[in-house]
């Protein structure tokens, strides 16, 4: 009798995790449309605001409501571009005219200065450039390569754009739609437990969502005074756009920095590498040290204190699995997700030791 106990204990525990393991496999599979959802209600999410005020001041009806609200969104979005992406062309074409000669050349000098003094053995920065692979196996022929690559992923962002607003119009469009989505799952009469699972989840979304335009916004302000103390052109359009890749965990500081610093060369291409461009080199990279230095411990806990419950190592773990699966996109939206997830599992599984250790700040 026991060992029957156990032989079916045993292919429950065995079905259990194939099922897991299925489950996950289906999600990977189809990820792309899971992102698109994803992205969507969280458009929803921000528009809603918009389609109440829409239908409660002007009378407007459930569709016009939300055709004016994706109308306004895309405005926004084009308006955006509009500003910043000839900044970005023109920044691109002074970046183009960087001698990269000159200043390796100039690195050597400061190299062979700094080994005279401090006795370390030389580097030469130019053979070391010659000697990479990529610049030896670089091969011009595979340029109409790259611009296929490019040209089929702007036909992938079209798509994903179009999915993501036609799936965004309909759940702004007619709220219940999740609701109706999210008590489909629960048992007759315990449907309001799904329901303030919901609530819990929208509100935390939304505080995490002002925090990270809050993130921004006071990054765009740090960056801002960095670049007018370094006299470039167009400073606060490269500072708003430099605090926006903040919103990509980990990578985006990294991009950020990199632009400064090419953004400060392509403005002083003339100037003498040691006596002038070094020293602001410098001044650009302490600046932006200090500036994710008071985002990461001033900013971010104070703004996203009520929302991301979680320990830090949790979440590089969480946003290093959602950047493998899902790309940039997955680590933009890990937190979000990540968080609603702990609240579903907080209400629903809670029994189980690891989801109360995980959950127990929520």
């Amino acid at each position: 009798m026991n060992y029957h106990k156990i032989t079916r204990g045993l292919l429950q525990t065995i079905a259990v995790i194939v099922g897991i393991i299925l489950f996950f496999y289906f999600i990977y599979e189809i990820k792309s449309l899971v992102l698109y959802i994803f992205i969507a209600a969280i458009v929803s999410l921000i528009g809603r605001p918009v389609v109440l005020a829409l239908k409660k001041y002007l009378k407007f009806g459930d569709t016009a409501a939300a055709i004016t609200t994706l109308s306004l969104l895309i405005l926004f979005i084009c308006a955006i571009l509009w500003i910043f992406v000839p900044i970005i062309i023109d920044q691109s074409k002074s970046i183009t005219e960087i001698d990269i000669r000159s200043i390796k050349r100039d690195l050597n000098e400061i190299n062979i200065q700094a080994s005279e003094y401090l006795g370390f053995e030389q580097i030469n920065f130019i053979e070391a450039m010659k000697q990479s692979d990529y610049v030896r196996n670089f091969n011009r022929k595979e340029l109409p390569n790259i611009f296929d690559l490019l040209i089929n992923n702007v036909g992938n962002y079209i798509v994903g754009l179009f999915s993501v607003l036609f799936i965004a119009f309909f759940l702004l469009k007619d709220k219940r739609i999740i609701i109706s989505s999210v008590t489909a799952l629960a048992e007759p009469g315990k449907e309001r437990r799904f329901l303030m699972v919901l609530d819990k989840v929208k509100n935390l979304l939304s505080r995490y969502f002002i925090g990270l335009l809050l993130q921004i916004a006071v990054l765009a302000i740090l960056y801002s005074g960095l670049m007018l103390y370094i006299d470039v052109n167009n400073p606060i359009a490269i500072a708003f756009i430099c605090a926006f890749l903040n919103i990509i965990p980990y990578l985006g500081p990294l991009i950020a920095g990199a632009i400064m610093v090419l953004v400060v060369v392509s403005n002083n291409l003339g100037a003498d590498f040691s006596d002038q461009l070094l020293p602001l080199i410098i001044t650009v990279l302490i600046g932006h040290a200090l500036a994710q230095l008071i985002d990461n411990f001033i900013s971010q806990p104070f703004i996203f204190g009520a929302s991301v419950r979680s320990h830090p190592l949790e979440i590089f773990l969480v946003i290093l699995i959602a950047g493998y699966i899902f790309g940039i996109a997955g680590m933009i939206l890990a937190i979000p997700a990540y968080t609603t997830i702990k609240v579903i599992a907080k209400e629903f599984l809670s029994e189980y030791k690891i989801v109360k250790r995980l959950t127990r700040d929520i």
